[in-house]
């Protein structure tokens, strides 16, 4: 055995050098797919290896490693590559760590050594480099961007020079003494950075996303340590004891070589070799007798753990969801703590049981819908259900219910090639509809359709007729078709109605609560929250959180003086920083607007809620609010670690309404009986919100809606509000002219610069504006649906808005009923590209690479493309003349044409 390895040697550290050097900054998939590449060539240059090779069991010492995992190493492979990885490269590890792995692992593992822990926005961070190289203490530089310090250049490269036998390097201006025992860590918490070459070659980049197991492991012990906290403190205990154990015999096997290669002549009658010998025997058998005895009891302990496994694995698979969101918003990022945070919270408010396998569904259960909701209340309305999905569909993966070409076909639909079949029904079915059922004939499940279509068209055309596809039952055989071949058979025919066959779909598998996303909820939010977590609102065009904020602080006491708002823009930073100094000390709010519109000021922001809002120092009752429309320079530790919402307009008339209704002014008892003229107020008021809702929604048809899709906002609605109420006091009759003026000229009318959408305004507000108004059940639309209820209390008004369709038919709109294919469609297409950028690049459908799919796309292009024009024969019969000029265009034209 050892022979082998010996001779497998040069091979073994051949490609461990490669993979220190070469493969840290990739993923676990593609370190691998390289490693076995290499192994291939070593053998084809008769370079021998192992055919096990792998980094651990070549640079890895066992004590070693067990020491880094004690220390918050996660236990997977990749990292304990990576911990190597660090160890063993001769440049600085520059890690990739958007979860703070790598950070709370070296924080713990330098502990001892005196860690000094630096970031480039600290003002001393010179004067702490400069100590920690003389006296060799390590050093970490934490939270870096995509660009490094010019500063620590000399550090990066080890430039050193020598002076009478002693050490030294140049930083800045100083030269000083350098210590071999000085390391110097560097972490970024952006997920995924463009280190430009200059950088990329000084520094080893390390790749610390954390993995799937990873992960598991890290979860499993923390559910284990909850439900059973004596088994987890008897594992720790029995970790670290054996790690000691382990320790303790390599230091004897290491005494015993040095006793046998100092020994001189007979080492039989060396007596102190003897009796080190001896004694190192007992030890040794006595540390094993242990050791076999704590592998009996972890393996008990392991298997009481594993029970709670399928919790771990769930969870897992929803963290993997959400980090993936980062991808359609750069402000859509959660960190590990907030996630581990929610997961303890959810272990200890789950309903209890005593059965096992009954408490593991709790657990699960609470934990999904708590995350849901939290996710939720941070996502712009367009992403909330294409979270439900992607939580459906990972959480169906995680069972194997899902398969995955099925999967890649109902969001890309295939890819076109050339179509060889004839569409049997052009006259209805289009040829992108045909080409889609063509290729869907390939999956498993579906292979006979395109001929069953071809003979039955007559039944197919009554599903693509239906107005509700969704809900019609496929013909003959397909009639038995489920979950997503039922929604590929759709999505081939109407791709329209698909939105709410994936809610049917989410439904169907997760339950109703998964639809149904909670409404924005201040109080909420707020009870979430603590001191030193921001609460972030991230902001939409048409939403102004200001006003429903400053009610919501008078209604907690903290109005007038309590809350401060400030504008971020030029020079504000330095007034903000002042503002929140003084704040935290006397437990007040501080709000500041704008945040996108300061992007210079931001990393200061992000140093100030990482080091001076800190529990110990920090009044109770101190918030920080933001406000930002969505930005890439939006410090990622502060969306992190806040809480974020979202306050857009709301889907749907009826929900538009019930908004308008449930918010300030309108809530308020005061407000809302505050006129003389009791019953035209109520009437006009509901009018009002029923006008607003309309203009808000008419913006989801595109140009059918608005020729320019206008942001009218809250603020629209309320300032004509209070003209209603003004003018129903002041007048006996009521002037609609002055209204009209007011508030469509004004108001409203003051955003529109198209004329024809000025007209179009006008025209919607007359519905509402008008002497009729004053009949009981004024009809508002075509239908019975919609009118302005009779005069009641504030709580009936609610009522009969919730009796209203979730769905609003487009006639309400005064559009026709196919004005929704275009809106439905432009849904699908948004909903499936939202979902496409969260998966990852390298699963190629039906087991081509991508590489493969698109030389087969290329090859198909290119064998369509007409020959080039011969431009020099062209030039030959119609040359450049002064006369002719149209020949200098004809000339012109076909270069480009060519082109």
């Amino acid at each position: 055995m050892l022979e082998f390895r010996y001779t497998d040697l040069t091979g073994d550290v051949l490609l461990s050098s490669g993979t220190v050097a070469y493969l840290g900054a990739f993923t676990v998939d593609y370190r691998l797919e390289c490693q076995k590449q290499w192994q291939v060539l070593c053998k084809q240059k008769n370079i021998p290896c192992s055919n096990d090779f792998s980094l651990s069991s070549t640079l890895g010492e066992p004590v070693k490693i067990r020491a880094w995992q004690i220390a918050g190493l996660p236990i997977d492979s990749f990292s304990v590559d990576n911990g190597i990885i660090v160890s063993n490269s001769r440049r600085w590890a520059l890690m990739i760590d958007p979860q703070r792995q790598a950070n709370k692992w070296i924080k713990n593992m330098e502990k001892a050594n005196k860690l000094s822990v630096i970031k480039l926005s600290d003002t001393n961070y010179v004067r702490t480099l400069e100590n920690a190289i003389q006296l060799g203490t390590p050093v970490l530089l934490e939270n870096i961007g995509e660009e490094l310090d010019a500063f620590i250049e000399p550090i990066l490269l080890k430039l050193t020079f020598k002076q009478q036998g002693v050490e030294y390097m140049r930083l800045g201006e100083n030269i000083i003494e350098y210590s071999r025992d000085f390391r110097f860590y560097i972490t970024t918490r952006l997920r995924n950075p463009h280190y430009l070459p200059e950088v990329a070659v000084k520094v080893c980049l390390l790749n610390f996303m954390i993995t799937p197991l990873g992960l598991q492991d890290q979860l499993l012990g923390i559910v284990a340590a909850k439900e059973k906290p004596e088994l987890e403190e008897k594992k720790n205990k029995l970790i670290i004891e054996s790690a000691a154990n382990k320790k303790q015999l390599k230091e004897i096997e290491d005494k015993i070589l040095e006793v046998l290669s100092k020994s001189e002549g007979n080492i039989l009658e060396d007596e102190t070799a003897i009796n080190i010998l001896s004694s190192s025997k007992e030890l040794s058998e006595e540390i094993s007798e242990k050791q076999e005895i704590a592998s009996v009891t972890e393996m008990e302990i392991d298997a009481t753990r594993m029970g709670y496994k399928p919790v771990a694995v769930h969870s897992t698979i929803i963290f993997f969801c959400i980090s993936d969101l980062a991808n359609i918003e750069p402000m859509y990022q959660y960190s590990l703590i907030w996630f581990i945070n929610l997961y303890v919270h959810s272990i200890a408010n789950s309903k209890k049981s005593d059965d096992l396998p009954a408490r593991i569904e709790n657990i699960i259960e609470y934990f999904t819908v708590s995350i849901y909701n939290n996710v939720c209340r941070s996502l712009f309305e367009k992403d909330k259900l294409l979270f439900s999905l992607l939580l459906t569909i990972g959480i169906m993966k995680g069972k194997n219910q899902i398969d995955d070409e099925v999967w890649r076909f109902l969001l890309t639909g295939g890819v076109a090639l050339d179509n060889p079949y004839a569409n049997p029904a052009p006259e209805w079915l289009t040829d992108k509809s045909w080409a889609e059922i063509v290729r869907a004939s390939s999956l498993k499940n579906l292979q006979g359709l395109m001929d069953h279509v071809k003979d039955n068209l007559s039944k197919w055309k009554m599903i693509y007729d239906s107005a509700k596809p969704q809900e019609e039952a496929f013909p003959d055989v397909w009639k038995t078709l489920i979950g997503l071949e039922r929604l590929v058979v759709l999505r081939c025919l109407r791709p329209d109605k698909i939105v709410p066959a994936v809610q049917e779909f989410i439904t169907e598998n997760m339950g109703r609560t998964f639809i149904e996303p909670p409404t924005f909820d201040l109080v909420g939010s707020y009870n979430d929250s603590n001191c030193c977590a921001p609460l972030i609102f991230v902001l939409s065009p048409g939403a102004d959180p200001m006003a429903g904020l400053l009610k919501f602080a008078d209604d907690a006491g903290m109005g007038d003086t309590s809350i401060q708002t400030i504008s971020l823009g030029q020079g504000q930073g330095p007034i903000a920083a002042k503002m929140i100094y003084q704040a935290i000390i006397d437990g007040t709010w501080v709000v500041l607007q704008n945040c996108h519109l300061a992007t210079s000021w931001m990393p200061a922001l992000e140093k100030i809620c990482e080091e001076v809002i800190v529990p110990e120092s920090t009044h109770d009752k101190f918030r920080l609010w933001l406000t930002s429309y969505p930005s890439e320079k939006f410090p990622v530790s502060i969306l992190q670690n806040g809480i974020k919402m979202t306050n857009e307009p709301p889907k749907g008339v009826r929900a538009n309404l019930l908004r308008s209704y449930l918010n300030d002014p309108v809530s308020d008892p005061a407000f809302f009986s505050s006129c003389q003229k009791q019953e035209m107020w109520q009437k006009l008021l509901f009018g009002l919100c029923f006008f607003h809702a309309l203009v808000q929604e008419r913006r989801n048809f595109g140009p059918l809606g608005w020729n320019i899709p206008y942001e009218f906002n809250e603020s629209d609605l309320r300032i004509s509000m209070r003209q209603i109420q003004m003018f129903l006091n002041e007048y006996e009759e009521i002037p609609f002219e002055a209204l009209t003026y007011l508030t469509g000229e004004c108001n409203y009318g003051g955003r529109v610069t198209d004329d024809k959408d000025r007209r179009l305004l006008l025209s919607l507000l007359s519905i509402v504006y008008t002497k009729d108004i004053e009949q009981d059940k004024y009809q508002l639309s075509p239908g019975e649906e919609y009118y302005i209820p009779i005069h009641g209390p504030y709580q009936s008004y609610i009522e009969y808005i919730r009796t209203l369709p979730i769905t609003t038919h487009p006639e309400v709109f005064g559009l026709h009923e196919n004005a929704d294919i275009t809106k439905d469609n432009q849904e699908t297409n948004q909903l499936f590209s939202g979902v496409l950028l969260t998966l990852p690049r390298e699963a190629g459908g039906g087991g081509k690479s991508p590489q493969e799919t698109v030389e087969d796309l290329a090859r198909d292009i290119l064998s369509k493309l007409p020959n080039d024009f011969n431009l020099e024969e062209v030039m030959k019969k119609y040359p450049v003349l002064y006369k002719e000029s149209m020949n200098t265009v004809l000339r012109q034209e076909l270069i480009r044409f060519n082109r």
